[in-house]
């Protein structure tokens, strides 16, 4: 047996049980996080979703971040505007449970275009978006291309303007090979995932502490499958394609809103993404001595900071109107 195929075996046999360990922790985190809502098809996937409170009332419409899922919404923030409002939290395509058929769906537009087409199919408009983080630029896309749809955006961190490569902790995802993306994902990535989980979450949420329930409640061990690895590298590199196209539009934005920023974000600065959104018609705040993870660390502000943006809506007139 020369050198060559023994090492080819060797790596062969450890792929092999990569997969199977893989297989393992993406059993434990569907059965951690199963899923919780309905599944509606679209061109290109499904979009899984929950809502509460009363049809009828005002719609809000929730979309999470990079890696994330709509759990990271029903943690706390849902049920506290599900009281007054009609709330509906999305999984972002490919993500959670929800699907797409292949990486081009990852560009900023292509999102935002599904989940415009589930608003159709659930015969919903004049929504508020309520983004976070990558679910902020989806918002922004959105309210590009639909604004009639659009009410008033309510974004919590939103990623804004293009960056010269992903934060520290994404860096992983930025693979443009889908075959080595698929590769790495059904093998050593979700083992990985698991190791440097506590480290990850740790510095998502700082400066803050994280919920020690994060994995289970919050949706997190969601993470610890295939899926999310080759989603989360798709967003990565459809963010790249596509975030000047959404920075273009900026200038002509129609939907009145505002963003919320924690002070000490470590994933995305406020000064680069939050400060500069106010020449184009949105209002700016700032949690002091908060970090990126606002939505779960700080409900009570956020729910305050979206009434406040949908109060504002109700009278403020689109900025096409004004000029």
């Amino acid at each position: 047996m020369t050198v060559l195929l023994t090492i080819a075996l060797l790596i062969g046999v450890f792929l092999i049980g990569a997969n199977l360990w893989t297989r393992r922790l993406t059993r434990q985190g569907i059965a951690t996080v199963p899923q919780i809502g309905q599944i509606v098809p679209v061109n290109g996937g499904s979009i899984h979703y929950v809502e509460k409170g009363e049809p009828g009332k005002q719609t809000i419409l929730m979309i999470h971040g990079l890696t994330g899922q709509l759990q990271h919404f029903t943690y706390a923030l849902m049920d506290q505007l599900a009281q007054d409002y009609h709330v509906i939290a999305v999984d972002r395509p490919g993500c959670g449970y929800s699907t797409r058929d292949d990486a081009s769906l990852g560009t900023l537009t292509e999102q935002a275009r599904m989940i415009h087409e589930f608003m159709q199919k659930k015969d919903i408009s004049d929504v508020v978006l309520v983004g976070h983080s990558l679910g902020g630029a989806v918002s922004l896309a959105m309210a590009q291309a639909y604004p009639d749809d659009i009410k008033a955006l309510a974004l919590l961190a939103p990623l804004t303007h293009r960056m010269p490569g992903p934060p520290a902790i994404f860096k992983p995802l930025e693979i443009r090979t889908e075959w080595l993306r698929n590769l790495i994902g059904n093998t050593i990535a979700v083992p990985l995932a698991k190791k440097t989980a506590p480290h990850v979450i740790h510095e998502a949420f700082a400066p803050e502490a994280a919920p020690p329930d994060f994995l289970d409640r919050a949706g997190g061990a969601l993470g610890l499958r295939p899926s999310a690895f080759i989603t989360g590298s798709q967003d990565v590199i459809g963010i790249e394609a596509s975030i000047d196209g959404v920075n273009q539009g900026y200038k002509d934005l129609q939907v009145p809103g505002g963003i919320l920023y924690g002070s000490d974000d470590p994933i995305l600065s406020p000064a680069q993404h939050g400060v500069p959104m106010q020449q184009f018609g949105l209002s700016y705040e700032q949690l002091e001595n908060r970090g990126h993870m606002i939505l779960i660390t700080a409900p009570d502000e956020c729910a305050t900071f979206i009434r406040n943006v949908l109060d504002a809506a109700q009278t403020e007139k689109p900025r096409a109107e004004n000029r």
